[in-house]
């Protein structure tokens, strides 16, 4: 499998990637590292803080997660034709994971359910990017850690909206919304009853056609604010 994602899978995510970013460039002209977004090489996926999970305590918050709560479900998508909305059901089902009750590839495959069933504005890598690799899930996973996620709020970006003013077609090929979301990540693990948690934010790529719900079109390296 790894010959194929070097080769000609590798080249389709570039295909992917480079339509994605045409087809929201003009409302993100203002967004720093979509150009790296369009040219970066399918080998080396855009880095998030959500890859970078560690079971080192942080800050404990209020109201995190206990060690011994229910295991939590795989994410499904919500149906919704609201781009804000969806934005921030995506990045809490970005924040999360539970590690005792799920592998990382079932995870993966439960998050690929999101994106968008157009495939030239689909980018998987950008969500593989955010979630903790086959080796780090299975070091959190003997400690049995999990993690859930509290979302403050979703907003379209100044750049995006100022674009759209200035030229409201801009939107109708394809689609495509940014969302900027911030909220909290609440981790906990085995030993650990009072976890630890982390400020996210994150911006989104998400398709909403007027005739379908909304879906994912991918992750982008760079938070618009």
């Amino acid at each position: 499998m790894a010959s194929r994602s070097t080769n000609p899978g590798g080249a389709a995510r570039v295909r992917r990637r480079a339509l994605l970013g045409t087809a929201v460039l003009v409302v993100l002209v203002a967004l720093a590292g979509l150009t790296a977004y369009l040219t970066r090489d399918g080998r080396q996926p855009s880095k998030s803080p959500v890859a970078q999970q560690s079971p080192a305590p942080v800050a404990s918050p209020s109201g995190s997660p206990s060690p011994g709560a229910r295991a939590h479900a795989l994410p499904v998508a919500p149906n919704t034709h609201d781009a804000i909305a969806f934005g921030k059901a995506a990045a809490a089902a970005l924040w999360s994971y539970d590690t005792r009750a799920h592998s990382q590839a079932e995870l993966l495959t439960a998050l690929h359910g999101w994106l968008t069933a157009e495939t030239k504005y689909a980018d998987p890598a950008s969500v593989d990017a955010v979630i903790p690799s086959p080796v780090l899930w299975k070091e959190m996973a003997a400690n049995g850690q999990f993690a859930t996620a509290t979302v403050n709020e979703g907003h379209f970006p100044e750049s995006f909206t100022r674009a759209l003013q200035a030229d409201p077609g801009t939107l109708t090929q394809a689609y495509v919304y940014a969302v900027t979301v911030s909220g909290k990540q609440s981790i906990a693990w085995r030993g650990s009853p009072a976890g630890g948690a982390e400020n996210r934010v994150t911006t989104l790529a998400v398709q909403c056609r007027p005739s379908h719900p909304c879906a994912l079109a991918g992750v982008m390296p760079s938070v618009a604010p």
